[in-house]
């Protein structure tokens, strides 16, 4: 009997050193579509994503710059995604994390091949050239995944401080963590006020602009200018946003997600944490898929659903013996689960 799944695709930063070479584990079988990724990296004078991650090393200053790291995130995950055996699962929606968004809609059908990776390039040209400020990530529940109100109040004076020496917002709620971001000043301000949190907090995203912040509203206009609404188009499957709305196939304008996608989504705050919310509770999957590369994202969906005690879960404890024992949160970037899902 098959199970019903939600698929989650993953944002920047989830190609790191350790999955230099997922495609070439993982998707020999995809060599027509991954051509076609090439083709189109070739034609605007890009480094084919094959050519990075075919590399001898990992260097962030290549994997990670924004003009590179979306196609490539982009090429893994849409090939994980077309692995899913759909023998085994029936997908019911997708949603996805800041980048993961343009990945939804080619999951779903609400833009083609062509034009998905068109708009995957196109964004990660203009963020490379156009994008300001950075972005930091601080946690507001403790070390087992439960809420924190000393850590929500250090959050809460850190965007007091931000916004009294620069700009700073919430630019992601994702899971457990809080995603800030701001001009040079905010940032600043928010680093100092934060208080460290174990032994790795607040830590800069590196090579991250103020992504989802009205700092960006000039690359919402570049977008609108660089792009046509006739990308865009009814998905064939449920999608659901960073505002935790679904788009469904038989309800879905696509001036309405032509301006979601380049106007609300650039400018405000990406709330994952809704979406994630949504998934379950409005689809009530019996799994969860995150797609790959990396696995970074099933702790921020594992802390939402701990927060919404989904399956009984309570504590970072209780999802670990739960995914041990009969895991709800399949992540194709785990070889340990990637054999459950493909």
């Amino acid at each position: 009997m098959k199970k019903s799944a939600v698929v989650i695709f993953p944002g920047r930063g989830t190609y790191g050193k350790e999955e230099l070479g997922y495609l070439a584990r993982h998707h020999g079988d995809k060599a027509d579509f991954i051509a076609s990724v090439d083709a189109r990296r070739k034609a605007q004078g890009r480094t084919p994503v094959t050519a990075l991650d075919n590399a001898k090393t990992y260097a962030a200053s290549r994997h990670a710059s924004s003009i590179n790291a979306s196609a490539l995130i982009y090429t893994c995950a849409l090939a994980d995604f077309a692995a899913i055996n759909r023998e085994r699962y029936d997908i019911a929606a997708v949603c996805g994390n800041s980048l993961g968004w343009y990945l939804t809609l080619a999951a779903a059908g609400a833009v083609d091949a062509a034009n998905a990776i068109r708009l995957v390039d196109t964004m990660g040209a203009l963020m490379e050239e156009k994008g300001v400020g950075g972005q930091l990530i601080y946690p507001f529940v403790d070390e087992d995944w439960r809420p924190s109100n000393e850590n929500s109040k250090a959050v809460s004076e850190a965007l007091h401080a931000g916004k009294t020496d620069g700009d700073a917002f919430v630019s992601i709620r994702l899971g457990g963590m809080a995603v800030l971001a701001g001009d040079e000043a905010g940032m600043a301000a928010m680093e100092k006020s934060l208080p460290p949190a174990e032994g790795r907090y607040p830590f800069r995203l590196a090579r991250h602009a103020a992504f989802h912040t009205p700092l960006l509203q000039h690359v919402s206009d570049a977008a609108f200018d660089a792009l046509p609404e006739a990308l865009f188009r009814a998905p064939d499957i449920p999608m659901i946003d960073g505002r935790g709305a679904v788009w469904t196939p038989g309800a879905t304008e696509e001036d309405a997600l032509y301006q979601y996608t380049l106007g609300h989504q650039i400018v405000e705050t990406y709330d994952f944490s809704k979406s994630v919310e949504v998934a379950v509770k409005e689809f009530a999957p019996d799994v969860l898929i995150l797609a790959g590369p990396g696995s970074t994202l099933g702790a921020p969906i594992a802390q939402e659903l701990i927060r919404h005690r989904w399956l009984g879960l309570t504590s970072k404890s209780d999802f670990s013996k739960r995914q041990k024992e009969d895991p709800f949160l399949l992540a194709m970037g785990r070889d340990d689960q990637r054999g459950l899902v493909v």
